[in-house]
């Protein structure tokens, strides 16, 4: 039913458990929503909506993600954002400037 859940997380940065902290269920319930385990009540519905700033229709798939125009990023993106969080200020610096080195290289 949720069918949407996980691109639209993702695509917030929010890990399984920010988001469920943020509505008041477990880790665990939203893990279940993303493998059709289990479909959240309405008033669960409404508050994943909420948080991650999007329809209920696009929630449970009655609109379609548009990857060009949704800023949805895949899990590899995702997994490099979530690493790029942990990192400390100097780190971060440094990561940057790589990235920065390796784009303007790639001609």
């Amino acid at each position: 039913m949720v069918g949407n859940l996980k691109a639209l997380r993702i695509a917030k940065g929010l890990s399984q458990q920010k988001l469920a902290d943020s509505i008041g269920v477990t880790q665990q319930a939203i893990n279940q929503y993303e493998n059709g385990k289990v479909e959240p009540d309405i008033d669960n519905l409404i508050r994943l909506s909420d948080a991650l700033e999007v329809s209920v229709d696009l929630l449970i798939g009655h609109e379609v993600l548009d990857p060009t125009t949704d800023n949805l990023v895949s899990d590899d993106e995702f997994e490099l954002i979530e690493s790029f969080r942990s990192l400390g200020a100097s780190d971060k610096k440094m990561l940057t400037r790589m990235m920065d080195l390796m784009v303007n290289n790639s001609d």
